[in-house]
């Protein structure tokens, strides 16, 4: 069995850049910081901040076009993907990038540039852009894996009875 399941809370560094398909389908890459804080040795206060490629197909790069900015708080879940190309010298480069399953925006609405009315890119030309769809919730989309109910976990413990609550019969079971 494997697993390759990513869970990020961050926030946007770029506005997400959005590309367009012959097919209809529409892509969206943009970065993701996380950062860490810790004390190092001598106690003095350390941030960490990790980048992170994110690309956002269909129903989410439209999310990402329309309500994603840079600095707004996201919570991405989805899976790491490494992949590489010749560049223009033949020499093989890689990079990785976080396939999203799901986005949901984080914050007060206030917090999120794209809801106080901050300009929206430019939109693409009619031929290009898809057919419009309702606007999303901050919730996962409705094609997102659906996730099992998690089950509580019963243990079951012996009834006491009536004849087990009567005086010391002598046989003490208590380990102290």
């Amino acid at each position: 069995m494997s697993l390759n399941k990513v869970l990020l809370i961050g926030n946007v560094g770029k506005d997400p850049e959005i590309r367009h398909l012959e097919s209809g389908a529409s892509v969206a890459s943009f970065t993701l910081a996380t950062s860490e804080r810790f004390r190092d040795r001598n106690g003095e206060l350390r941030e960490n901040t990790e980048w992170h490629n994110i690309v956002a197909w269909r129903q989410l790069a439209d999310l990402a076009a329309n309500y994603i900015r840079k600095g707004t708080q996201i919570y991405v879940e989805g899976s790491i993907r490494t992949r590489s190309w010749d560049d223009q010298n033949g020499a093989k480069r890689y990079t990785t990038e976080i396939m999203a399953n799901s986005i949901q925006l984080l914050g007060r609405r206030g917090d999120n540039p794209a809801a106080d009315g901050a300009p929206a890119p430019a939109p693409a030309p009619a031929a290009q852009r898809p057919a419009p769809t309702p606007a999303p919730s901050y919730s996962a989309p409705a094609y997102s894996a659906p996730r099992p109910e998690p089950q509580p976990h019963v243990q079951s413990t012996p009834m006491i009875q009536p004849e087990d609550l009567t005086a010391d019969s002598g046989t003490d079971d208590l380990p102290f």
